[in-house]
C-alpha cells in the first residue's frame, strides 16, 4: 500500500484505481491529501497518522469533490480542512453522497465513520492563496477542467506538487470543462518552471521524483488534448500508452462529447 515514500512523507496508494493519499509530516502539521477508499485502507491511513501525530494538527487537502476523493472525510472529524471556493459551494452535493453509498452497496462494504460531504475551514477563495500549514508554506492554484473544483498544492519549501486527477501516468485527462483544462495544464507548466518542484504526486497512478517525467506527462496531456480537438484517431496510441485502457474507453468517447 506505500507507493512512495521519502523523509517528508508517504504516499499511500489504493488498490481501486491507484488512487493515492499523500501523507507529508512537518515539525508542526501533518498534512493529508484526499484519504481513500476500502475500509482496511483508510484504516492504515489513519493508524498511520495517530501513531505520529503527537501535538501536531493534522490538515486534509481535497483536491476536488469526486466521491472517490471525499469518501473518507467522516474518519477524521478533529482535522481542519480545506478545499476551494467551488468546492464549497458545490450544488449537488447529494450527489457525490449518493454515488458513495452506491458504491458501498454495490460491494457490501461496510463503515464505521459516518458519510458526509467534507465542511471545510480554510476555503481557497483566490488563485496563488498562501496558507502556512503549521510551520510549512503552501500554494493553492484553481484546477479546473477535470471538475470545477480542482486544487493544485505546492508545498513550497518541500518542492512537493500535489496535483489531484492531473498528470497521472495511467490515465489520460478526464475532460469536464476543454478550454480550463487546457489554461489548468498551462498553469501547471507554470508552476514547475517556477517552483523547485521535486516530487510530483498524482490523484491516480504513480509519483514520481523526475523532473523529465513531469515534464513528460505535462506534454502528453496537453497533446491527447490537441489530437482530441483535431479529431485525431488516437485508439492505437491509447491502447499502447495506458495499459488499462480497455476500461478507460468509455472516458475517451465522454472527453469527445465535452469537446
Amino acid at each position: 500500500m506505500i507507493q512512495f515514500q521519502n523523509e517528508h512523507m508517504k504516499v499511500f496508494q489504493s488498490v481501486l484505481y491507484q488512487t493515492t493519499s499523500v501523507v507529508i509530516q512537518t515539525q508542526k502539521a501533518i498534512i493529508v491529501t484526499d484519504p481513500n477508499w476500502l475500509p482496511s485502507e483508510v484504516e492504515t491511513i489513519k493508524a498511520y497518522i495517530e501513531k505520529n501525530l503527537g501535538t501536531r494538527q493534522l490538515y486534509i487537502i481535497y483536491t476536488h469533490s469526486d466521491f472517490d476523493h471525499i469518501i473518507a472525510a467522516g474518519a477524521f472529524p478533529y482535522a481542519l480542512t480545506i478545499a476551494s471556493e467551488a468546492f464549497v459551494n458545490r450544488a449537488d452535493q447529494e450527489t457525490v453522497l449518493e454515488e458513495i453509498r452506491n458504491f458501498d452497496a454495490q460491494y457490501y462494504v461496510t463503515r464505521d465513520y459516518p458519510v458526509h460531504y467534507p465542511e471545510i475551514d480554510i476555503v481557497i477563495c483566490e488563485d496563488g492563496q498562501q496558507v502556512m500549514l503549521g510551520d510549512t508554506l503552501c500554494r493553492f492554484y484553481f484546477a479546473p477542467g477535470h471538475t470545477d473544483d480542482g486544487v493544485f498544492t505546492i508545498v513550497e519549501p518541500l518542492g512537493i506538487f500535489l496535483a489531484g486527477d492531473y498528470l497521472s501516468d495511467v490515465e489520460f485527462p478526464f475532460i469536464s470543462d476543454y478550454k480550463a483544462y487546457v489554461a489548468t495544464l498551462e498553469k501547471a507548466q507554470q508552476l514547475v518552471e517556477r517552483f523547485d518542484v521535486r516530487v510530483l504526486v498524482p490523484g491516480h497512478g504513480q509519483t514520481t521524483t523526475q523532473r523529465h517525467e513531469l515534464e513528460t506527462r505535462i506534454a502528453e496531456s496537453q497533446r491527447y488534448l490537441l489530437d482530441l480537438k483535431q479529431g485525431i484517431d488516437q485508439e492505437q496510441m491509447l491502447t499502447k500508452r495506458y495499459p488499462y485502457y480497455r476500461s478507460l474507453k468509455d472516458m475517451h468517447e465522454a472527453n469527445k462529447k465535452a469537446l
